[in-house]
């Protein structure tokens, strides 16, 4: 943060804060040191080539900021972020750059894949804006309805993502564009798509290119199937794999991406295989009758759980778990 900002960020908390702390002794928050083991990258002794390519969407303005070309247009963001608070279901990506959190919303702390790396990030939330305040960030990560952005653009320049404005490894590429990591990022979806490919011939040969395969979510109460481009693993599948969806399901998710289910119409979704995300606390009797046991997909054995709160999201890390996954699981079957 830079240091015409402080006394902006003095208002801010003295207006915030319930019990009236003063924000003295606020350090720029650019300068802060990160509790992350993550290596964070040089930053190129502060100014950016002068050939930068004019695509690029980050450009290098001054010794320690960058310009980024967001969905909103340009906002000026730390080159060598070290205290990002991320709010948009997209923590897996930045760990996956290296780049150090300060703080993330509980959906992320909830990840079983992530449990390790955020234990010590505290949890914060837009709703509660002393709690981003408490962790000094220096860039704050957004989805675009977030609650209380002009309160949060006063803490730390506020980078926001509409969800599903860019397909799933755009938005992996942008998200490395606003923290300085793009080339990063890039090689890392090169990366991916190359093992996706690789998996989805594999799977082919195995399982025959007609075989159909559905994605489900849910439980007693509400479940859901989903076509291409909702997390779960939808993008992987679909996209990146080219496996075949269920006519039923591509025809009754065009319009939302996704199409609520009852028990008794699910038979007509289910593909030759299906991966059930699964909340292992959810009421799913529905597993116990006879019109879910009578599905061809179950009397084959051909249906592989999931545990839900590992596979909502579409971030780097997510994706690279999800790949595994689903490739163990359909060329392990029957």
């Amino acid at each position: 943060m830079k240091r015409w900002l402080l006394p902006l960020f003095v208002v801010v908390v003295l207006a915030l804060s319930a019990c009236g702390n003063t924000a003295n002794n606020n350090s720029a928050a650019g300068t802060n040191n990160s509790a992350s083991e993550a290596n964070t990258s040089a930053d190129n002794g502060g100014s950016a080539d002068a050939d930068s390519s004019s695509n690029s969407s980050a450009n290098e303005s001054s010794a320690d900021t960058i310009t980024y070309q967001s969905e909103n247009g340009p906002i000026e963001v730390p080159a060598n972020p070290q205290r990002i608070v991320m709010l948009s279901g997209h923590a897996g990506s930045l760990l996956k750059l290296g780049v150090p959190i300060a703080g993330t919303d509980s959906w992320a702390k909830a990840n079983p894949n992530f449990k390790d790396e955020l234990q010590a990030v505290p949890e914060v939330s837009a709703e509660n804006i002393e709690s981003i305040l408490n962790v000094k960030p220096d860039l704050i990560i957004a989805s675009a309805d977030i609650q209380n952005a002009d309160k949060l653009k006063q803490i730390a320049p506020l980078v926001t993502y509409t969800y599903n404005k860019v397909d799933y490894l755009t938005q992996v590429l942008e998200i490395g564009k606003a923290v300085n990591k793009e080339a990063e990022a890039a090689a890392w979806v090169a990366d991916f798509k190359e093992r996706a490919r690789k998996a989805g011939e594999e799977i082919k040969a195995k399982i025959g290119a007609d075989s159909t395969i559905s994605i489900i979510e849910g439980d007693s109460k509400a479940l859901y199937t989903f076509g291409d481009a909702w997390g779960r693993g939808t993008e992987i599948v679909y996209q990146a794999m080219g496996l075949k969806m269920p006519d039923k399901v591509k025809e009754m998710t065009a319009e939302a991406g996704y199409y609520d289910l009852s028990l008794e119409v699910l038979p007509e979704y289910m593909g030759d295989y299906v991966i059930y995300s699964k909340d292992p606390n959810a009421d799913a009797s529905f597993q116990e009758t006879s019109t879910y046991k009578n599905i061809p997909a179950v009397k084959n054995n051909r249906v592989f759980e999931v545990e839900a709160t590992g596979f909502y999201f579409n971030d780097a890390l997510s994706l690279d778990y999800q790949l595994d996954f689903i490739t163990q699981s359909l060329l392990g079957s029957n």
